[in-house]
């Protein structure tokens, strides 16, 4: 069962394909980034920030300290559809973050 992120808006923007899975996908399953130190922080395939699970918001926190290069997972192979999560309400004002870059979502 897929895990879906929103952004602060309550609009579905990635997935994990199940609890604990280390692998982000935007909402049409192509591979984004990875939870490289298995806590909330993800980045993207380049080893970059890419954002924070706060709930179930995939949110950018406006300063984060750098904690080093995470080494490359490896390809996690196809996603499949996830499926539509619908919508999940706006999430109001969330301090120390804000939206992930659209941008930055895109496999």
């Amino acid at each position: 069962m897929a895990i879906f992120y929103f952004d602060i808006g309550g609009s579905p923007i990635a997935f994990r394909r199940m609890e604990g899975d280390k692998f982000l996908f935007d909402k049409r399953g192509k591979w984004i980034g990875w939870f490289p130190w298995g806590d909330a922080d993800a980045v993207d395939k380049k080893g970059k920030y890419l954002g924070t699970v706060v709930g179930n918001r995939l949110l950018h926190r406006t300063f984060q300290p750098h904690r080093g290069y995470p080494g490359y997972p490896g390809y996690p192979g196809y996603a499949g559809y996830p499926g539509y999560p619908g919508h999940a309400g706006h999430a109001g004002y969330q301090s120390g973050f804000k939206d992930v870059d659209p941008s930055r979502l895109q496999g």
